[in-house]
């Protein structure tokens, strides 16, 4: 569905009022993307995340390189409508994206601007509102919803133009843990039962346990790709790009290097538990064995 190849992006940077000069914020990534997979982007602040969660939306266009979206080229200015309706984007302050007095203003904005009819937009905020768990909130003023609701409305706004794919760039840096919780679950359920392709940017590494794939930048490289299990299978990466590592993976492998063996890397709290049981397990055993 994506495919970027030797992207390279420059920022202008003023070194004075009257000087100036090119930062290279992006230095030829490639990335493939296919279609219904559930991509983490992760890497510290400065490796270039956003900037290429920007590409993708045609927010910004390549230096050198380029990227095609459904074999579209975003450099192509007579396909940017049918680019921007395919990748959908959510940011990390929902505030800039709500644009409603009510709920369902707001997540009718999109369908309204493509001349639909008032019986399908109606459909189409019910059903998107739906997904993400709000539809009792419809005729709610957004001022008065908590920051996880108000990400909640933005992902359904995005929803309601029927994307393929959806970036959401760090979607819960700004939420307290239940709120983060939520969001995280609305993004699973549409890429598992909805079959949207899901590009998550986030410097949380425990957000991304499930993901299918995860990509890890650092100074506008991808340094990393592989499955949480290949990535967070070498922490002194993770480490290296100060990169925090989820506390139950770092749990396991303090446990283990005390001579519990589990076998790492463990990502969640169940596959933690049922190593700790084997483990325990295990030394009981022993223990009969040796009486």
């Amino acid at each position: 569905m994506i495919n970027v190849k030797d992207l390279v992006h420059r920022y202008t940077v003023w070194e004075s009022e009257t000087e100036k000069s090119k930062k290279t914020v992006l230095d030829g990534v490639s990335l493939d993307v296919p279609s219904g997979q559930f991509v983490a982007i992760l890497g510290p602040n400065g490796s270039g995340k956003s900037t290429l969660a920007k590409h993708l939306n045609v927010l910004l266009l390549p230096d050198e390189g380029v990227v095609w979206i459904d074999g579209k080229d975003t450099a192509d200015q007579k396909v940017l409508w049918d680019i921007r309706s395919t990748v959908g984007m959510v940011f990390q302050n929902p505030d800039n994206q709500i644009v409603g007095t009510s709920v369902e203003e707001d997540v009718a904005f999109g369908p309204e601007n493509k001349n639909l009819s008032s019986e399908t937009i109606q459909e189409k905020v019910a059903d998107s509102l739906s997904a993400v768990g709000l539809l009792h909130k419809r005729k709610s003023s957004p001022s008065r919803l908590s920051g996880g609701q108000k990400q909640r409305v933005a992902i359904a706004g995005v929803l309601a133009g029927n994307p393929g794919c959806i970036v959401l760039d760090e979607p819960t840096a700004m939420l307290d843990p239940r709120s983060r919780k939520e969001v995280l679950d609305v993004i699973k359920k549409l890429n598992k039962e909805h079959g949207i392709t899901i590009i998550l940017i986030t410097h949380h590494t425990d957000e991304v346990v499930d993901a299918d794939t995860i990509v890890l930048m650092d100074k506008g490289h991808i340094i990393r790709k592989g499955t949480p299990k290949e990535v967070f299978g070498n922490l002194d990466l993770l480490r290296q790009v100060k990169m925090d590592v989820p506390q139950v993976t770092e749990l396991a492998y303090r446990l283990n290097r005390q001579g519990i063996p589990m076998e790492l890397p463990v990502l969640t709290e169940e596959q933690f538990v049922c190593e700790l049981t084997k483990a325990y397990e295990n030394i009981q055993s022993q223990e009969v064995s040796g009486l």
